[in-house]
C-alpha cells in the first residue's frame, strides 16, 4: 500500500475501536459460553420495554428470520428467555427474558462495571454528550448498512 493511502488519525482509531469492541464481546461471550450474538441480543432484550416476537428480534439483531429464530432457539435452551403465545394474539409468539437470567447476567457486567465507570468518570458533560450523540449516530448508520448489507446478492 503505497504511504499516501495508509489510514491515519482517526480512521485508524475507529478501526481499533471497532476491533476492540468485537473482541471484548467475543471474550465475554466465551466466558459465559454463549455465540457472541446471543450476547448482544440478550442486551437488546433487556432494555426493550417488554417482550419481542421473533421478528422484532430480526429487527433489532440485524439477522434474517431464520438466523433470528435460532439464536432464539439457543438462547431458550439455555435458559435465559421464554416463549410464550401472545395472550391478545394467538398466533404470535413472544419472547421474553427470564428475570433470574437477566440478573445473573447483570451481576456479571457489574463485575466489569468499575473500568467502565472510571473511564467515563474522566469525561466532561459536553463530551460525554458528544459521546452519546456519536453512538446514537453509529447506531442508526450501522441499521442502514445491514439493511444495505442484506439487500446485495451473497458473494
Amino acid at each position: 500500500m503505497p504511504r499516501d493511502d495508509q489510514p491515519t488519525g482517526l480512521e485508524l482509531d475507529s478501526r481499533r475501536y471497532l476491533a476492540s469492541y468485537v473482541l471484548f464481546n467475543q471474550a465475554v461471550a466465551d466466558h459465559l459460553g454463549m455465540h457472541p450474538t446471543d450476547v448482544q441480543c440478550l442486551n437488546l432484550l433487556s432494555i426493550e420495554p417488554g417482550p419481542c416476537t421473533t421478528g422484532r428480534i430480526a429487527e433489532l439483531t440485524g439477522l434474517t428470520s431464520g438466523s433470528a429464530t435460532r439464536l432464539v432457539d439457543r438462547l431458550e435452551k439455555a435458559g435465559y428467555v421464554t416463549r410464550q403465545r401472545d395472550e391478545q394474539d394467538r398466533r404470535r409468539v413472544l419472547v421474553e427474558p427470564v428475570p433470574a437470567a437477566l440478573q445473573r447476567l447483570g451481576e456479571f457486567w457489574d463485575s466489569l462495571a468499575e473500568d467502565w465507570q472510571a473511564m467515563f468518570d474522566g469525561y466532561t458533560e459536553q463530551e460525554m454528550a458528544l459521546l452519546s450523540r456519536h453512538m446514537r449516530r453509529t447506531t442508526e448508520l450501522a441499521k442502514r448498512q445491514i439493511e444495505h448489507l442484506r439487500a446485495l446478492p451473497p458473494r
